[in-house]
């Protein structure tokens, strides 16, 4: 059976990321990013699951740092819909919690849940994680809130769904193989996803960028990060619309040498279907 590596415990929206994408392969839990990266590179899981940007928090600083480096090819992507859930140990009820627990992350997303229930946030290393210890501890003055995937495999009784303070919370993932597998230039919804460095001189990177534009081609996304702790060095990741063997995209990556000191494809991927319906 075909196994998926994701950063996190069991239960984690990664988990659940990884069972929405690819039903019937099994989830590998890791420690961190590096170890799922390392988990995929040692052949220990055929691919992974790598949260790379959030609705409310922004970009995943870890993946930027850990990508380029990662010697993988980005194969898909995936967006997994954030549905926080209270639950607490079979038998409590909502005014027997006096405490809750969660990622810092989501803390700050059930800002109106914990002033109506006037209880303590309480920072945990992981969502699921913070699941795994409630059922240890058993106790009704605790709360946790994480995925419903959680709380079915701690035994844990969900009190309200949908805690989260807005809506529209989601996370988007690459999912990451050893081996590359772009698609037909001929299928529709081609994402594609490159890393260049900018040579450093004034409006490098206005031209850079510029190509896409005369082309026609639509950015979708955009991050800068430094090199070696460099501020002269700076690094883009880039993802686009389009595959790189159709003319539009072929004509702006043909233009970034003039531009750059190096760039890079991380991957030819299908888009995600929740990406069309968004638009």
């Amino acid at each position: 059976m075909p196994i998926i590596a994701f950063q996190g415990r069991p239960g984690a929206y990664s988990d659940l990321a990884c069972r929405t994408a690819r039903p019937g392969w099994t989830t590998l839990p890791c420690a961190t990013f590096a170890d799922a990266i390392q988990a995929v590179h040692d052949g220990r899981a055929d691919e992974g699951m790598l949260a790379c940007e959030n609705s409310l928090a922004g970009r995943v600083p870890d993946i930027h740092s850990l990508l380029p480096e990662a010697g993988l090819h980005i194969v898909g992507e995936q967006f997994q819909r954030v549905e926080h859930c209270l639950m607490a140990v079979p038998g409590a009820k909502l005014e027997d919690i006096r405490r809750i627990h969660t990622h810092p992350v989501a803390l700050g997303q059930i800002r109106k849940l914990i002033d109506e229930l006037q209880v303590s946030g309480v920072a945990a290393f992981d969502t699921a994680g913070a699941a795994e210890i409630l059922k240890s501890t058993a106790s009704r003055e605790d709360g946790v809130v994480a995925s419903e995937l959680a709380a079915e495999l701690n035994g844990l009784k969900i009190l309200r769904r949908n805690v989260e303070d807005a809506p529209h919370n989601t996370t988007r993932f690459y999912i990451v193989s050893r081996e590359s597998r772009w698609p037909s230039p001929e299928v529709a919804h081609v994402m594609t996803t490159l890393l260049f460095r900018v040579r450093n001189a004034p409006g490098t990177l206005y031209r850079a960028l510029g190509g896409f534009a005369e082309n026609g081609v639509n950015m979708t996304r955009l991050e800068s990060y430094m090199l070696d702790g460099s501020f002269a060095a700076t690094q883009f990741l880039l993802d686009v619309e389009g595959h790189p063997e159709q003319a539009a995209l072929r004509a702006a990556l043909a233009a970034l040498p003039q531009f750059c000191d190096s760039s890079s494809i991380l991957g030819v991927y299908p888009t995600s279907r929740a990406r069309h319906f968004a638009s």
